[in-house]
């Protein structure tokens, strides 16, 4: 059952099932072969990405219920589409008690609940922790329910009188609530990574898998075609929950959210066809950077900010300061399973912090942990005692405190890691993407070659992607950012003007937000704005998100209006937009076809079939105007030109996608083809067994010099989808080829 393509959508109360199903013809004609859902389970009110699900054994009512999701399938089916649903095994959302009747329950009843097992609960350390409080007012009985503000928790049977107060009948819950500042350091339950509102379910247990996955087998048994698994990093037992999964859908095509760092591969023991695409994402990204411009880069850097760290320093940096803050209450709890070790939680922790990888799933990855404990006594020898007598156990796939561990190492990842460190190490922003290596600028036409041979050898239908809902940078951000390199010194201008007349304190968080005006061009300052407050935050110097410094994010949002307002760097800005423009759409045509003809089941995100200037969520998740997408694809017969309107990109995406749908056979085997001439190291072409892309890298340099006296050897009886035009093979001057589009999607000819 596994698709030719996937096309990513949003569902949301203003973008319901309904919706969805209403899009199914665009969808077919675009060329999609399945359509893929984000969460659908009931969900926290309000929420519009739905990884909070608080009732999962129903369709959320407010994006479209029962009736939305057979109206979905429905069209679907007409449209001969598959239906793919992104699943959240690893927690349920409980920011609104009331709205998730299991955890109320828990929280009525203690350890007596019928759903104490469903949820990560430490029992041992006392009542429920509930960080829900702030600095104003206190708890109050009302209506039978302790009330604070709009929020409502639960009284256990018989421990409230008449003339009880509140202060009282709160100390006989099975709860407690506190301050929110206490969340970090005295929580009782596993949450997703620092979010105390999603609470971490054990679907290790049989019983639990089985009623938090009914309404999935119902899902399966109406004929979905795949599953998308969030976060498997987070479970007790990744490998064991994949295998449970497939024997309850042994046909569905299953890809998860796993995160692989340079050089690992996916657990060859899962019975999954692969990750869900971000290595692929910096697979493409690098090869369209020229890495003869790293050193240079780093200078100019260095120049400019001052600042000689490398990023692996910063990597060690920002893990080690989740470990000791955001995940105190982690390090409690790991302490708690090794109460005669003296600094065990101490010793734990920099475990985590010195995994190379996200995790390990032992017994598979054995390796990572030696290694993990080895550096972690390296860099701190007072604890290597400790983590020797640790060892053993940590060893131990049974112990508790070995899956613990495993658990807090990717979270001290995700958080350390894409959270902070992305944020604060900016030499190249474009190569701070999750799954992506931002050590290494670009990569080498070979690299790329044989990272697509490994797929299609190891994991030909793993998910490809560009854009999802997580990605730092939307994909044609990123395909601006890749021209930087190639305009050094117009670039160096800008950058110094821009930081030198904002005067921001934090030279690097300027250089971040100078190369985010280059990678948009000058969208909505408001987007802007908030995406410099986000980026700022989640860096966690100068302000933070439990820290704000209002006079610090003022100063941020004033650095961004003088980038509109101010006229000698806004002349700056347009004329380095101006030279972007072309050369990025250049890199963005390439990165499309690219990732949509390459190894794996390609993704479109959702709107990505146009030009996207999107940043971080929750910009990346603005409504798509699906209407304007729909009557741009009635009227393309022909390649249309490459300007603002993007019809270009859809062009490009409908031709691929249509290509793989109608004639897989094109699409069985990955042989590289190169070039003859002077403008060599500008092409990346391959044969994937009968359909070839070509594609242009390198775009501003090619143009001092052209395709002129540059050759590649095709067979013979070609056509090429996107110009039209018939290729009589041998021989053939790219000159001619890439006339029209820097790309060229070539098959046999009709």
């Amino acid at each position: 059952m596994t698709p030719s393509s996937t096309y990513r959508l949003q569902i949301r109360p203003g973008f319901t099932l309904h919706d969805a199903a209403a899009l199914a013809g665009y969808l077919a004609e675009l060329g999609v072969g399945a359509v893929y859902l984000s969460p659908l389970l009931r969900a926290t009110s309000g929420s519009d990405h739905g990884y909070d699900t608080t009732d999962p054994t129903v369709i959320d009512p407010d994006r479209g219920g029962e009736e939305g999701w057979r109206a979905l399938l429905d069209a679907a089916r007409e449209h001969e589409l598959g239906v793919v649903v992104d699943i959240v095994p690893n927690h349920l959302g409980i920011a609104v008690p009331h709205e998730n009747p299991a955890w109320w329950d828990v929280l009525t009843h203690g350890r007596e609940s019928r759903y104490a097992d469903w949820f990560d609960v430490d029992w041992s350390a006392g009542p429920i922790i509930l960080p829900v409080l702030g600095d104003e007012g206190g708890p109050e009985l009302v209506d039978g329910e302790l009330r604070y503000f709009e929020h409502r928790f639960p009284l256990a049977p018989g421990s409230w009188a008449d003339g009880d107060d509140a202060a009282t009948v709160h100390d006989r819950q099975h709860y407690r609530l506190a301050h929110w500042s206490r969340g970090d350091h005295e929580l009782t339950y596993r949450r997703f990574f620092s979010i105390t509102t999603l609470a971490g379910v054990r679907v290790e247990d049989e019983q639990v898998f089985a009623a938090t996955h009914a309404k999935i087998t119902d899902l399966v048994a109406d004929g979905v075609a795949g599953l998308r698994i969030d976060h498997p990093d987070g479970l007790a037992d990744p490998t064991g929950y994949l295998e449970r999964l497939r024997r309850l859908a042994p046909d569905a095509w299953i890809v998860a959210e796993k995160i692989l760092e340079p050089g690992e591969e996916l657990p060859a023991e899962w019975p999954i066809a692969g990750s869900t695409g971000y290595d692929a994402l910096a697979e493409v990204d690098r090869v369209l950077r020229d890495q003869d411009h790293d050193a240079p880069l780093t200078e100019l850097y260095r120049e400019l900010t001052g600042d000689g760290t490398g990023f692996e320093e910063y990597v060690e940096r920002g893990k080690r300061m989740v470990a000791e803050t955001l995940f105190q209450a982690e390090r409690r709890r790991l302490a708690r399973l090794a109460p005669d070790v003296e600094r065990a939680g101490e010793a734990l922790a920099e475990i985590a912090i010195a995994y190379e990888v996200y995790r390990s799933y032992l017994p598979i990855g054995a390796d990572r942990l030696d290694w993990a404990l080895a550096e972690a006594a390296r860099r701190r020898p007072e604890l290597a005692e400790t983590l020797s007598t640790l060892g053993s156990r940590l060893r131990d796939p049974a112990d508790e405190l070995a899956v613990r561990v495993q658990q807090l190492a990717g979270a001290v990842m995700a958080k350390g890691v894409e959270d902070t460190a992305y944020y604060r190490y900016s030499r190249f922003v474009g190569g701070n993407e999750v799954g992506g290596d931002p050590a290494q600028v670009g990569g080498t036409v070979e690299e790329f070659h044989a990272a697509q041979r490994r797929r299609l050898d190891g994991s030909p239908d793993a998910m490809t992607a560009l854009s999802t809902h997580d990605t730092k940078r939307g994909e044609d951000v990123r395909a601006r950012l890749a021209v930087l390199p190639e305009l050094h010194d117009h670039w160096a201008g800008f950058a110094a003007a821009f930081l030198d007349r904002t005067g921001l304190p934090n030279r690097r968080f300027g250089y971040l937000l100078a190369q985010t005006l280059a990678g948009t061009g000058p969208i909505d300052r408001d987007r802007l704005q908030a995406y410099a407050e986000k980026a700022a935050r989640e860096a966690a110097e100068e302000t933070g998100w439990t820290r704000v410094d209002a006079a610090y994010e003022s100063a941020l949002r004033s650095a961004i209006d003088l980038a509109y307002d101010d006229p000698e760097v806004r002349a700056a800005w347009d004329l380095l937009d101006a030279m972007i423009t072309g050369p990025g759409r250049s890199n963005a045509l390439a990165a499309k076809l690219l990732q949509l003809t390459a190894p794996g089941v390609p993704d479109v995100y959702q709107g990505t079939e146009l030009w996207t200037d999107s940043l971080v969520d929750p910009d990346n998740r603005r409504p798509v105007d699906f209407g304007r997408r729909a009557s741009l694809l009635a009227g393309l017969d022909h390649a249309p030109p490459i300007d603002d309107s993007g019809a270009a990109k859809l062009w490009v995406t409908r031709n691929a996608l249509r290509l793989r749908r109608e004639a897989p056979e094109l699409f069985t085997d990955y042989r590289p083809l190169s070039a003859t001439g002077p403008a060599t190291r500008h092409l990346i072409g391959y044969d994937r067994g009968g359909a070839i892309t070509l594609a242009t890298r390198l775009p501003v340099g090619l143009a001092r010099t052209g395709w002129a006296g540059t050759t590649v050897d095709l067979p013979d009886g070609l056509h090429d989808r996107l110009s039209g035009r018939e290729v009589p093979g041998g021989r053939t001057e790219l000159a001619a080829l890439l006339a029209d589009y820097p790309v060229a999607l070539l098959a046999p000819a009709r």
